[in-house]
């Protein structure tokens, strides 16, 4: 029997992926080519169709083709219209508009087929929208899911004391801009036994880490002369199974379901107060402090700025470490306006101070540290525009302005395989004949990345004292980078056009979505923008502002996160070569995987 049930719900329950949104426009046409040839007759181009039909299908778990009963099939934008399948996997859901509808699937356990994979954009695994083409007399629709993965543990303490309340985090190996990195994707504390959980993971590699823990509360800033009472015990942060930094920890593997354990024991140990007196140009009190290891890479460990004693504070294991102070201010520019009596306040950036000091926590408080500030430079980076196109720009001035001299976006990505993986921070914007103001940002290694506004213009270079950017990270000390930074762009752009074969044709029930990269053979820090192809849409998008040159071209019929700035991972995938000429118009029809 066929269970079958409306719900009246949060319509936000259902949620459709970025880029992966249903288009209608096209719904005529598409009914047009689906109908009987009686019924396309007696349809008039224009018209959409009012026919319903009634849906009916299966959900099985993909690694078994099992059916999966109790699993919930809704509608895209139908909030109240779902069903549950039956205890053969089955479900049916009557009064479906003809055309395309996007469908959902969800289960507790259980993931998407299509999101559930190590290298899938998981924008939301559990949420996945498939598009479906609704037709007279259409057959099953098929939809898989895969059991998700796992991974808990036993946090034990050296005293034998129950490890409640510490609290786990959660790292999982992903892509970003085109590089593998290290993200947190989730926290937990233990429970009254000491124990931890996290469910509903998707494929892919983890590490697993704890935040420190402090034996008793803490007292608060440490008061001058009372440092050496001011010791006291706690479990530093420790990576699965026994380590200080990731780089050493045990990654976890999951597939398939798979719940895996990751139990931590944890040491209790002296925390010895460290103070650096710091000095600062002028008084101040939101300066934020940061505890870093040897290799300057962000800890969690916490850190405050004493504004009555003018020092910064942290209670820290046995280790090696600096501390790292900053003060960030925003940059305003007064400008006049017509009215003699107005001016306006234009953001120019943040500027500010900033210091760091090394040291080492062996048996017994760091307190004779000293923290200098200075300001933090500026780093202007250059733009060098190459013009020579001769299109006529819009008449619309706000639209002309923008065509002329469009909006440039500098964005950091620190590097190192560490927490802050990831993070994305802005270092730059402004228009294209620059000079671009840079934001303080903190000491670090980073990847750059460029976005332009309206895409008349594209990338030519970026370099940091002739170094490529595209192929080394900028590297930021206290004060900021004495390389000089140069941004070269060109306004002869090229535009492709991709489309989907001909002999793909539009059939009835779930419909193939591709994931399209377009991989420039070259050094450009500009981002490689997934594209979405589906028949239902037009199969058609076209990519403007690319910068001249040789591209690699990678189709799939799933969504991937692909590491598209790592060759060994490109040079084991198949491609289609496409050259771009300046000022140029080019197609090209992917050759889309085989089923």
């Amino acid at each position: 029997m066929v269970v079958r049930r409306h719900l009246n719900g949060d319509s936000g329950a259902c949620r459709t992926s970025c880029g992966l949104a249903l288009t209608f426009a096209v719904a005529c046409f598409l009914l047009l080519g689906l109908a009987a040839p009686s019924a396309r007759a007696q349809q008039a181009p224009g018209q959409v169709s009012n026919q319903t039909i009634t849906v009916h299908g299966i959900v099985r778990v993909g690694a078994s083709g099992d059916p999966l009963p109790h699993a919930l099939v809704r509608i895209g934008g139908d909030a109240s219209n779902g069903a549950l399948t039956d205890g053969d996997g089955r479900f049916e859901i009557a009064d479906i508009p003809a055309g395309p509808q996007e469908f959902t699937i969800t289960k507790p356990g259980y993931l998407d087929e299509a999101e559930a994979a190590a290298d899938s954009i998981a924008w939301n695994a559990h949420g996945y929208g498939h598009n479906v083409i609704v037709a007279a007399e259409m057959g099953d629709v098929v939809f898989t899911m895969e059991p998700a993965n796992s991974i808990r543990g036993q946090i034990q303490l050296s005293t034998g004391d129950v490890a409640e309340g510490i609290q786990v985090t959660l790292l999982r190996r992903t892509i970003r801009d085109g590089r593998a990195v290290w993200q947190e994707t989730g926290t937990a504390r233990t429970n009254s036994e000491g124990a931890y959980r996290f469910g509903g993971l998707t494929d892919g590699q983890y590490a697993v880490y704890t935040m420190p823990a402090m034996e008793s509360d803490a007292p608060g800033f440490v008061q001058v002369g009372s440092a050496a009472r001011s010791a006291r015990a706690g479990y530093a942060s420790v990576f699965y199974p026994d380590a200080r930094d990731l780089g050493s920890a045990a990654k976890i593997q999951l597939h398939g379901g798979e719940q895996a354990q990751a139990n931590i024991a944890l040491t209790l140990e002296p925390f010895q107060p460290v103070v650096a007196a710091v000095t600062i140009p002028r008084t101040a009190d939101n300066i934020s402090v940061q505890v870093l290891d040897a290799q300057g890479n962000a800890l969690p460990y916490s850190a405050q700025y004493d504004a009555s004693t003018h020092s910064a504070q942290a209670l820290l294991p046995e280790g090696s470490y600096s501390l790292n102070a900053s003060m960030a201010s925003r940059v305003l520019h007064i400008a006049a306006t017509r009215n003699a009596n107005r001016s306006e306040l234009t953001p120019l950036g943040t500027r500010g101070f900033a210091g760091q000091v090394s040291f080492t926590v062996a048996a017994q408080p760091v307190t004779s540290l000293h923290l200098s500030m200075a300001a933090a430079g500026s780093s202007p980076i250059q733009v060098s525009l190459s013009r020579t196109r001769t299109a006529q720009a819009p008449s619309n001035p706000a639209a002309r302005d923008a065509y002329n001299d469009p909006p440039v976006f500098i964005t950091l990505t620190q590097t190192g395989g560490w927490l802050s993986d990831g993070m994305v921070t802005s270092y730059a914007e402004g228009p294209a004949t620059g000079p671009l103001q840079t934001n303080a940002v903190p000491a670090g290694s980073y990847w750059a990345s460029t976005a332009i506004g309206p895409r008349t213009m594209c990338e030519s270079s970026f370099t940091a004292g002739g170094a490529s950017l595209a192929r080394e990270p900028l590297v930021l000390g206290v004060t900021g980078t004495t390389a000089p930074l140069t941004l070269s762009l060109r306004d002869d752009c090229a535009r492709l056009t991709l489309s989907l074969p001909g002999s793909l044709g539009y059939s009835a029930g779930e419909e193939r979505a591709f994931t399209v990269y377009v991989v420039p053979d070259f050094d450009s820090t500009q981002a490689v923008v997934p594209q979405t192809l589906r028949l239902s849409s037009g199969g058609r998008v076209m990519l403007t502002g690319l910068t001249p040159g040789t591209y690699r071209v990678y189709t799939f019929d799933r969504p991937v996160a692909l590491e598209y700035r790592n060759p060994e991972v490109l040079a084991a995938l198949p491609s289609q070569a496409v050259s771009l000429e300046s000022n140029a118009e080019a197609e090209l029809a992917v050759e889309v995987p085989q089923r």
